[in-house]
């Protein structure tokens, strides 16, 4: 029996070896339109690999899975983190929890959860055909016939289609002929453009604890913040872009941020801060002292745009300019106008329709014997590993529920 998988990244690559591991004798494909697989993993989390998270800090799947929320808690539970960070490590690759409770490799390089998957596909028998993109896929009973650009097509009983997320609606195309219900694809995971703003020259400042929404709106994020010379990035400005990836679509990428510099902190808290800081310090300038949260080039930027002089002694600091600065801390604005230029968004949102699938096996409804994993489907997270433990627990999944199939035929 064949079975192909139309992908080699996380999922696919995952899903090929547990396929291996429990149908030994079947005869397992992999076809990669890329001339390296595993490319993407081999790049995330800054050539790091943040593969996984403990979870020890997430209040509930819909605050780390924006889209899919409900199938991953479902799908959790037959593979959790638990179990990758297990299966990671019997495979011979030390893992550690950082404390903000991302699981990395112990050497920090990415290229060992590449190597790990790559030997354990070769030592299985998995092939891997790197060079095939794939341009349609049609029904063709027993299974599916897949045609290829440039190659000659093949026939496979049993297709797992693993592709990952694609920013345009053309990268699905190949499944028109089978109709395959989608959402339409846009971007996820960016930074934002601040086309000309003066904090462009705090480029590497970065705030640990800073909380950020999108005004006129119920998308907020928060966590680490950081500048860059074409606007604001870090964890907190992905989150959000996550949440609010189709909001930010839709507007053309057009939007006003407000920035809390001091996280949770209101703006009656941040007052009290002020008047503290001015009392235990009377005689210093106001350029001086600042709050722990930030740092000197910040704060000067924050008593500059709030109409405060550096120099002015903390006792002659107005109520009213007390007030401006911590309007100021605890609601900065600002224009997005884009996002970041360089295109380095690894996620998508959007895919095939969950609506499509079968949650428990992840075949689709209207085609036996064709599966889907990973980020192909409309399934996307924040930061944070959690769309990588999303392929690996689809990976599984699949894998199992072909195994399940094949063995009941038997």
């Amino acid at each position: 029996m064949t079975i192909s998988l139309i992908g080699a990244g996380a999922a696919g690559c995952f899903a090929a070896i547990q396929l291996a591991r429990l149908l030994p004798h079947a005869d397992i494909r992999v076809y990669e339109r890329l001339h390296k697989p595993l490319a993407k993993v081999a790049l995330t989390g800054g050539g790091r690999c943040n593969l996984t998270n403990s979870f020890s800090q997430v209040s509930s799947m819909e605050a780390v899975y924006p889209r899919g929320a409900r199938l991953m808690k479902r799908l959790l539970k037959e593979f959790s983190h638990t179990d990758t960070m297990r299966w990671f490590e019997q495979a011979g690759v030390p893992l550690l929890t950082q404390p903000d409770q991302c699981v990395f490799p112990v050497s920090q390089n990415a290229r060992d959860i590449v190597h790990c998957l790559l030997r354990q596909m070769q030592q299985l028998g998995v092939k891997l055909h790197c060079g095939f993109r794939v341009t349609a896929l049609q029904a063709v009973a027993p299974g599916y016939q897949i045609e290829f650009a440039d190659r000659p097509a093949v026939h496979s009983q049993i297709v797992i289609v693993t592709t990952g997320g694609s920013p345009r609606p053309a990268g699905l195309s190949f499944l028109s002929t089978l109709q395959v219900p989608t959402v339409p694809p846009v971007p996820s995971l960016f930074s934002f453009s601040l086309v000309q703003h003066p904090l462009a020259s705090l480029s590497g400042t970065v705030v640990e604890h800073a909380a950020v929404r999108l005004a006129g709106t119920k998308f907020k994020a928060s966590g680490p913040l950081l500048v860059t010379h074409w606007g604001l990035s870090g964890p907190a400005i992905l989150r959000l872009s996550s949440v609010a990836a189709r909001h930010l679509h839709e507007s053309n990428y057009q939007a006003s941020l407000s920035v809390n510099w001091l996280g949770e902190t209101g703006e009656a808290e941040a007052l009290q801060l002020i008047g503290q800081m001015a009392a235990a310090h009377p005689q210093k300038q106001v350029g001086s002292v600042w709050p722990v949260q930030l740092n000197h080039r910040l704060w000067l930027h924050l008593l500059h745009s709030s109409d405060v002089a550096s120099d002015l002694r903390w006792s002659a600091l107005s109520g009213k300019a007390s007030r401006r600065l911590a309007a100021r801390l605890t609601n900065h604005n600002f224009s997005i106008d884009g996002r970041n230029p360089y295109k380095e968004e690894f996620v998508t949102c959007g895919g095939v329709s969950l609506g499509s699938i079968n949650p428990r096996t992840l075949e689709c409804r209207e085609h036996p014997g064709l599966y889907f994993a990973g980020e192909v489907l409309d399934v996307d997270a924040v930061t944070g590993g959690f769309n990588l433990q999303a392929a690996w627990t689809m990976g599984h999944v699949v894998a199992k529920a072909v195994a399940g199939k094949e063995v009941h035929k038997m």
